[in-house]
């Protein structure tokens, strides 16, 4: 099991710049990163095969 609540504050320290998801991941990463109360800074662009790419914003989206 992946440990997304750390890679998730990586992310949002900018220790990292990017976190990449694989679909098989999505649903139980997905089920972390909605109980954040930061969790609208997180932006998701998905890509072929369903793998997605998170990124951290400043800004929460809206």
């Amino acid at each position: 099991m992946n440990n997304y609540e750390e890679l998730l504050d990586q992310l949002k320290a900018r220790e990292i710049d990017s976190l990449t998801v694989e679909k098989e991941q999505f649903m139980e990463f997905r089920h972390v990163l909605i109980q954040r109360p930061d969790f609208k800074h997180f932006s998701g662009t998905a890509h072929h095969g369903g793998r997605t790419i998170y990124i951290y914003m400043d800004e929460p989206e809206i």
